[in-house]
């Protein structure tokens, strides 16, 4: 319902034209009208901004709209507040409500046509609008450059830790074929020597046997220790010399590795053999052993590069639905293989996972940005050394997820600050101070959840909530 504007002395009570003189509140009082609003949508994002309202009595929301969803970000009963085209100043490049507003209750606005907003603000305050227009876009175009570098320098330190993380299974492996490949002259040369000699059929009958042994013994305890380490490899050394193998000390390492000393060789060791027969024999033998050893740390390093692929792959949840149910232990543990670099050698990570604990339908990649930017944080708090544990319960219809790390902890002015966007206090060029606000937004907006910080020294602890419904 529409009625005749307000008396010059009311529009003067309202906060936003109490400045004004009496020739631009007469104006006012001609241009506007007073509607009254039952409860429910006054306007809705993505409309033509046709109005600009100024709340005269009941109580109002702002939401903005993020995927299917409208999320509240203010609510006030405040006479005076206002909403609407109040970008109006600045043409068609702003033609429509860049938000929602709803009425809690019945409401009574005072309203101006856009138009006539637009004309006020250019006529009134010409100065004011040039300085507001190069702040919205100046503003606008900032953030989009330094949200383009935060992702930038997040996606480079991901790279660097992973190309780290890649970089030493990958060199086991070329180190291991390498070796391998120098194993397998070898031994097609000391096949050559058993060929050439007088007891061929036996040689290789006895590497048989000892070979059998040899891998059955493999599951016996090995060495306590570097130091009784030492003492079997010097027992074998002279065993081997007894036999008449010269250079035995190169082969004593292998066979100890294997779980193979002179105790386990006097039980075994076919007796009246020649001495260069015996030394083929053991260098067979010896070779073999080391060709399983190779094979064994190419099998380990190529597990270890596929687990890395499965952990990037599972951390930026390529092929999959951007929403799904997720196990967010999954993420968590992706995250820390990709961040493993980043934590160092020095963290020790303790995981308190409640296995049992549902999986919820979630963005897990943009969960998994959330874990990224809190346990990045906790390494840089602890400065490569400290513990970090991540844990995961229930807490009544949420799903608790707590990042804590021993580090240097969050001075108190700075506490109520950490989500703020483009609050940090990292050295320029390793934070512009959007990761906890992303992760905030992330958490509360797409997620409907919550996420909380208390810290003192010695101990920060983040806690996500996120809701088992969804």
């Amino acid at each position: 319902m529409t009625s005749p504007g307000l008396g010059i002395d009311e529009l003067r009570t309202l906060f936003l034209f109490e400045k004004l003189d009496d020739g631009q509140l007469a104006w006012l009082r001609r241009a506007g009208t007073v509607q009254d609003r039952p409860a429910g949508w006054v306007y809705r994002e993505g409309d033509p901004a046709e109005s600009f309202f100024v709340l005269l009595a009941g109580t109002v929301a702002l939401t903005s709209r993020v995927g299917p969803d409208d999320v509240e970000f203010t609510r006030s009963s405040r006479r005076g507040v206002f909403g609407g085209a109040f970008q109006a100043y600045l043409g068609e490049r702003l033609p429509r409500y860049s938000n929602s507003m709803r009425a809690e209750t019945p409401a009574r606005f005072f309203v101006l046509s856009a138009e006539d907003f637009a004309w006020l603000m250019r006529e009134w305050f010409p100065m004011s609008v040039h300085l507001l227009e190069g702040l919205f876009y100046g503003s606008l175009g900032t953030r989009q450059a330094i949200g383009q570098r935060e992702h930038l320098l997040a996606l480079g330190s991901l790279a660097a830790g992973l190309a780290h993380e890649l970089n030493n299974p990958a060199a086991a492996v070329a180190r291991a074929a390498s070796s391998l490949r120098e194993r397998i002259d070898a031994l097609d040369a000391n096949a050559a020597e058993i060929a050439a000699g007088p007891h061929a059929s036996e040689e290789l009958s006895a590497f048989s046997r000892l070979r059998v042994a040899a891998t059955a013994a493999a599951t016996a305890e090995p060495p306590s220790g570097a130091l009784e380490t030492a003492e079997r490899e010097d027992r074998m050394a002279e065993w081997l010399e007894d036999q008449g193998v010269p250079g035995g000390w190169e082969l004593a390492p292998t066979f100890v590795q294997a779980r193979l000393d002179d105790e386990w060789f006097a039980g075994v060791w076919p007796p009246g053999r020649p001495g260069d027969s015996r030394e083929r024999v053991l260098r067979r033998l010896g070779l073999s052993i080391e060709l399983d050893t190779l094979s064994a740390e190419i099998a380990e390093a190529s597990a270890r590069i596929s687990s890395l692929v499965d952990a990037v792959r599972q951390y930026t949840q390529l092929d999959r639905a951007s929403s799904q149910i997720v196990d967010v232990h999954d993420g968590l543990d992706s995250t820390l293989v990709v961040l493993a670099s980043t934590l160092g050698a020095g963290v020790r990570v303790v995981k308190e996972y409640d296995r049992g604990l549902p999986p919820i339908p979630a963005f897990a990649a943009e969960l998994n940005q959330v874990w990224t930017c809190l346990l990045d944080n906790a390494a840089d708090a602890m400065n490569g050394t400290g513990t970090l544990f991540v844990r995961t319960r229930r807490d009544d219809a949420f799903l608790l997820i707590e990042i804590e790390d021993t580090g240097t902890g969050i001075a108190d002015d700075i506490l109520p600050r950490v989500f703020d966007p483009f609050f940090t206090t990292k050295p320029v060029g390793r934070g512009v101070g959007l990761g906890l606000t992303t992760a905030w937004r992330i958490v509360t907006v797409r997620h409907h959840g919550d996420v909380r910080v208390d810290s003192i020294a010695g101990r920060t602890t983040f806690r996500v909530r996120l809701p088992f419904a969804g």
